[in-house]
């Protein structure tokens, strides 16, 4: 058995799977060596329709309506999106390779060899819907405390490092650089998948299938493969939690008993100073949030008349005002879309590009009013007697 291929009969059907490292130009070439020497009936590739649209048609890029991502609250999950690809591509630029070589490589030989090329992933969006939904308060902000740090962790990384990699999923590594105690992550991002991409090539038409994947997945998909699957669970979106909801009103509706507490048991003036710190803390904050990426003097004003309003409100935020406000001023241009690939390698670009600075906006924006949300409790407090 060569060295990351291996090599599986089930009933009538022979499978190859070949664990590669996503920037590896080695696993590139293993890959276009295999199918040319294999000729297999089907090449399944560890890609999903949306991350082979990225891929193969680059130009649907410019058709992303960033109306609707913000309006269907997926700032945050692009945003995540985009600096994974961004870690993997300053891999790839240091070391003279596209991300993804290996399944570009492993589309082209199956054509030349007349194989059908099967899409064997889970949806990426399904995937981040996912893992966000399952994941707790607590890991939700250790997560995006962990972002900011991504910039910076492929600096040192050396051509021995990326062949490590076989030993385990790019994404996986990418998602450790963010944090290691996510346990929610490794099972949407990683476990699922197996058990989707094991089904995916299981089930793959012709009687030799060769699949590549990245080399993390590859226990789990040898440890699934032929099992009977329920494909619709894993491609369901969790609803948001019962007790996440709760907190979502009982903050706001805590903070209205207090404002009428104070009018109640302290007079005009207590009640109306309440309210007063309310607004300034809430929209000085989140202004702040607008600010630090440059807004529209607009969008910052919107983002100060907003958020002691959302904040009220757990069925609308902040950000996605501020976002929809930056959006109408400062339309992203083509060329912003064009320039996203090469702009999400670098902090700088990242900040410049029109597209990620209104997802940070969005981010910042709601982190602002959140912060401001609880720094106006004490300093609310003080006007109720004793």
């Amino acid at each position: 058995m060569e060295e990351n291929v291996y090599r599986r009969q089930l009933k009538d059907k022979e499978i190859i799977l070949i664990g590669t490292a996503h920037v590896s130009k080695d696993s590139a070439d293993l890959v276009e060596r295999i199918i040319s020497e294999e000729r297999p009936d089907t090449v399944c590739i560890e890609l999903c329709q949306s991350r082979y649209d990225a891929i193969m048609r680059k130009e649907e890029w410019e058709k992303t309506d960033l109306f609707q991502v913000i309006r269907k609250k997926q700032s945050a999950q692009l945003l995540a999106q985009l600096l994974m690809a961004s870690f993997q591509k300053r891999l790839a630029d240091r070391f003279g390779i596209r991300p993804g070589e290996e399944m570009l490589r492993a589309m082209a030989r199956a054509k030349a060899v007349e194989a059908q090329v099967v899409l064997a992933d889970r949806d990426i969006r399904t995937t981040m819907m996912r893992t966000w939904r399952k994941m707790r308060f607590l890991s939700k902000l250790r997560l995006m405390a962990e972002i900011p740090l991504s910039f910076f962790l492929s600096e040192d990384i050396t051509e021995e490092d990326v062949e490590k990699l076989k030993e385990q999923d790019a994404l996986e590594a990418a998602l450790q650089a963010f944090g290691k105690k996510l346990p929610e992550v490794r099972e949407t991002l990683i476990d699922e998948r197996d058990r989707y991409l094991a089904h995916s090539i299981s089930h793959a038409p012709g009687k030799k299938v060769v699949a590549v994947a990245g080399a993390g997945h590859v226990p789990g998909i040898l440890r699934h493969l032929g099992e009977d699957r329920d494909m619709e669970e894993l491609m369901r979106i969790p609803p948001p939690g019962s007790v996440g909801k709760a907190i979502g009103w009982m903050i706001p509706l805590g903070i209205l008993a207090l404002i009428v507490t104070g009018f109640i048991k302290s007079g005009a003036a207590a009640g109306l100073g309440m309210v007063k710190w309310w607004v300034l803390t809430n929209g000085v904050l989140a202004a702040l949030g607008a600010l630090l990426v440059f807004a529209h003097p607009v969008t910052v004003a919107a983002s100060f008349a907003a958020a002691p309003l959302t904040s009220l409100n757990p069925m609308i935020a902040a950000g996605w005002v501020a976002g929809l406000v930056e959006a109408s001023l400062r339309k992203p241009r083509v060329a912003d879309f064009v320039h996203l690939r090469e702009d999400i390698s670098s902090f700088r670009g990242f900040w410049r590009n029109k597209i990620t600075r209104l997802l940070l906006l969005v981010i910042f924006v709601n982190l602002g009013s959140a912060i401001g949300t609880f720094a106006a409790i004490p300093l609310m407090v003080r006007y109720l007697p004793g």
